[in-house]
């Protein structure tokens, strides 16, 4: 069977049953959109929360210790694989911070040796709050810390309404790929029968299922390249033009891993896999059901 045959007969498809290839190629466009935009969002909203999440601090106070003891507290510290940063604050420095963030007040306070040192703890994008709460709870034990503040409620918040986010929109874009897909099924569905007479011909012939299916399997690869093209060009305009210009406070969501092609083109290939998975399903179904009697 040449390409050109192939091709032939998967356009005429859309010829066959031009309503119900617009639908379904309608559909997949919304599908394919939707789901960039679930995913550019869903990433710009993963990198606030994880931004949100660093900017969580871990303080630990130390008693009056030695520098020698200081010391081992600090390594033992940045020892813990998940710990990014622990950044020490003299007693000193802790004087002249406190005297910044509150002005005259601060000054009024000639002696301000009763502020205790402390370490500054910064965590690793992947630490959440169970694993720094196992942390928390060794750096208490340890020889010459005082006390551990950590705000834990806000952190297992945030975990919580990302896992929140994650789910709801991954439902949310399995109920429409699985939509679209079906849409896709019921047009090649349409296209097989309108041909039924041509396919019981083939098979008195000789022709076998795989040799029948093949155009409809490019009929459905046709409409997802359609759909993926009017899809990514609604997805540039949305978020390249019309977002700029209505919406100028919210700015350029970024694109996933900082380049356009990682998202336009996973987009693409989806677009292509529910064009061939619909018209798959349905080739096999309905031609293998299609009586040469």
């Amino acid at each position: 069977m040449s390409v050109s045959y192939v091709i032939k007969e998967g356009v005429s498809g859309f010829r066959r049953t031009k309503l119900a290839s617009f639908t379904s190629v309608t559909a997949l466009v919304i599908a394919v959109l939707m789901v960039g935009v679930l995913g550019r969002v869903g990433y710009n909203a993963y990198q606030v929360v994880n931004a949100l999440k660093q900017s969580i601090e871990v303080e630990v106070f130390l008693l009056d210790v030695s520098q020698e003891r200081t010391n081992r507290i600090a390594a033992d510290l940045r020892a813990y694989p998940l710990v990014t940063e622990a950044e020490y604050i003299s007693k000193e420095e802790a004087g002249r911070i406190f005297r910044e963030e509150f002005g005259a007040e601060g000054e009024s306070l000639a002696d301000l040796n009763f502020l205790p040192a402390s370490f500054r703890l910064q965590f690793a994008p992947e630490a959440n709050a169970a694993d720094i709460r196992i942390i928390i709870n060794e750096v208490e034990q340890f020889q010459g810390v005082d006390e551990v503040v950590f705000n834990q409620q806000l952190l297992e918040t945030l975990e919580e309404r990302l896992e929140l986010l994650v789910m709801g929109g991954a439902g949310i874009g399995f109920l429409i790929l699985f939509t679209a897909i079906v849409l896709v099924f019921n047009t090649i569905r349409l296209t097989i029968y309108a041909k039924r007479n041509i396919i019981r011909t083939m098979k008195l012939v000789g022709a076998t299922n795989s040799f029948i299916r093949r155009p409809f399997l490019m009929e459905g690869f046709l409409q997802g390249l359609l759909a993926a093209v009017i899809a990514t060009g609604l997805h540039w305009l949305i978020f390249e033009l019309v977002i700029p210009f209505y919406l100028p406070q919210f700015g350029v969501l970024a694109w996933p891993f900082e380049r356009w092609y990682y998202l336009i083109g996973a987009l693409v290939l989806l677009s292509l896999i529910m064009g061939l998975w619909g018209s798959r399903w349905a080739a096999r179904k309905f031609i293998s059901e299609t009586s040469i009697g």
